[in-house]
């Protein structure tokens, strides 16, 4: 029991150590070395020059990542700049589908929105003019391309017939009315973007 309560004290110790200050990050982020400097720093074991800055970046960028994968900015997930649009964690999904997805679809709660699986699911909404009946959709990008077939859109609506709701059978047009309004609004954000 004493050697696992002295252990856990030096695992402690030794993550606060390891934890700089705000002042240390400041520190370390207003030195700007040369790019040798960076390299040395990073611990990276590339030979190539150019291998080894952009293996640096990554490891100064991710803190030494447990895999190294490289960072993907928010701004990059929703349009902005980024070598492929890609989300680079998760399943590669293509940030414009999921950015124009989101446009078609906000006027109606949301459920659970995860970019990084490509999955959009809204709560169920109710029109104005038609409270008897409630829609949902579900939405599932996939593929880094901007193509017709990386989008798959589910409807499903319920009728209130004596104070219950029950499902009714929608048309597959519905769902290709919604596919083909996210594509239609991605190929206004690309361009908009380029």
């Amino acid at each position: 029991m004493k050697f696992f309560i002295c252990f856990t004290i030096l695992v402690s110790l030794f993550f606060l150590n390891s934890c700089g200050t705000p002042a240390d990050n400041a520190k370390s982020k207003a030195m700007s070395g040369s790019v040798d400097q960076i390299i040395a720093r990073s611990g990276t074991t590339f030979r190539d020059k150019d291998r080894a800055l952009k293996d640096a970046k990554n490891r100064l960028n991710t803190g030494g990542g447990l895999l190294g994968k490289k960072t993907q900015s928010v701004n990059s997930l929703f349009g902005g700049s980024s070598e492929d649009n890609v989300a680079s964690i998760g399943l590669p999904i293509n940030a414009i589908l999921w950015k124009s997805s989101l446009e078609v679809i906000d006027f109606m709660p949301l459920s659970q929105a995860d970019p990084f699986a490509g999955v959009i699911i809204t709560d169920w909404y109710t029109s104005e003019t038609n409270i008897q009946e409630r829609c949902k959709v579900n939405i599932f990008i996939r593929g880094k391309e901007l193509k017709s077939n990386n989008v798959n859109v589910n409807i499903f609506c319920q009728n209130l017939m004596n104070n219950q709701w029950v499902d009714v059978a929608t048309k597959d047009e519905d769902d290709i009315k919604i596919e083909n309004a996210i594509l239609n609004k991605a190929k206004k954000i690309k361009l908009t973007v380029n």
